[in-house]
């Protein structure tokens, strides 16, 4: 190992090289210390230098277009941030906002479609016919309205009952006819049953005879030995104010010796699959003939009452002019939609219920007809 002392250069330069070599480079220095002089005084020279000194770089032409005085800041303002903030360069509102005029509303969005809807204006109710068609009738403003409250029905024991403060309030009942044959109605009242709608008879709805029910007789008799509250209905096919009286007085004559606590009813209905007597009848004379009938009955000190399903009472006949009466409402459903004021409902006509062989027509009464 040798010590530094003891190093010998022996690169082979005389002084008088090593001075050229020195005085080349002062003279190279001064000349690059000139030059970076005058661009250190000169505008794009500041933007180059600022731009080395940040290590933000930008393009000669850019440098060029600003000089010249184009319309984008200037590049020193960029840099230092004197003049500009960060909202400067949000470029997103060089572009137009999507306004609600320039979508095109699809039919669901449309404010007009969804308060026009039919089915949740809460202004129509829904008629299903027969045939499958369906149409929504408007529901009139003049017309009192029903005030149940639908989740108080309930089922026991397969009959339909309506409570108010957890006290039953409602009556059951079932409509009988010769179609169910022999009921034994002491089994009914057992049942659960408290009333029956017997049919006095009806009119051929082809020959206009008027006819008794063959059972009427029996059933009126015993259902009274049974203790079961009794109303009366008649099938009616009048065709003039006339027969819709002699219907009415046929009914009279046959019950008067007995007692009647709830409604005499009146039934008018298109015969299904089959012409009829009444169809050809205007939506105003079915109505006068209706109504012929019903004061028929409340003139002799009876309750009359109206009966029909959704169809026959909404488009049929004119219920403004039938105000007067109970209406007793046909649809067989758990739960009813009809708008308008009905004291009694007929929810099945295929129930089994002890008493009865076949098939049972049951109602559910909102007032007990017995104490009025």
């Amino acid at each position: 190992m040798r010590l530094p002392e003891d190093y010998n250069d022996h690169s082979g330069l005389t002084p008088t090289v090593v001075s050229a070599i020195v005085a080349v480079t002062l003279f190279v220095g001064a000349i690059l210390a000139v030059v970076l002089l005058m661009n250190s005084q000169s505008p794009a020279g500041k933007r180059q230098a600022q731009a080395k000194e940040t290590g933000v770089f930008i393009e000669e032409e850019t440098l060029e277009q600003s000089a010249e005085g184009s319309s984008y800041p200037d590049t020193e303002d960029i840099l230092t941030g004197s003049t500009l903030s960060p909202d400067d360069f949000d470029f997103w509102d060089m572009y137009p906002e999507e306004t609600e005029e320039a979508k095109e509303p699809s039919q669901e969005e449309t404010p007009e479609t969804v308060e026009n809807d039919p089915a949740t204006d809460g202004k129509h109710t829904l008629i299903e016919y027969d045939d499958g068609k369906e149409e929504w009738v408007l529901i009139s403003p003049y017309l009192p309205k029903h005030e149940y409250d639908f989740t108080r029905l309930v089922y026991q024991s397969n009959l339909m009952k309506y409570y108010e403060d957890g006290k039953l309030v409602s009556f059951v009942g079932a409509d009988i006819s010769k179609y169910q044959d022999y009921v034994d109605f002491g089994k009914l009242k057992k049942a659960g049953v408290d009333f029956v709608m017997l049919r006095v008879g009806a009119r051929g709805y082809g020959s206009g005879q008027l006819v008794l029910d063959e059972y009427f007789a029996e059933n009126i008799k015993r259902a009274s030995d049974a203790g079961l509250e009794i109303g009366v209905y008649f099938f009616s096919q009048a065709i003039s104010n006339e027969e819709a009286v002699e219907e009415a007085n046929m009914v009279l004559e046959n019950i008067k010796d007995y007692e009647i606590t709830y409604p005499v009813a009146f039934d008018m209905e298109y015969i299904e699959n089959d012409a009829s007597r009444i169809d050809s009848l205007s939506k105003s004379e079915k109505t006068e003939i209706t109504k012929t009938f019903l004061d028929t009955i409340q003139n002799a000190g009876y309750k009359a009452m109206l009966y029909g399903d959704k169809e026959w009472l909404l488009k049929d006949i004119d219920l403004s002019k039938l105000t007067a009466y109970d209406v007793w409402f046909s649809q067989e459903s758990d739960i009813p939609d009809y708008p308008y004021r009905f004291t009694m409902w007929q929810y099945t006509k295929k129930a089994s219920i002890d008493g009865i062989a076949g098939y049972a027509d049951l109602n559910i009464s909102f007032i007990d007809y017995s104490e009025k």
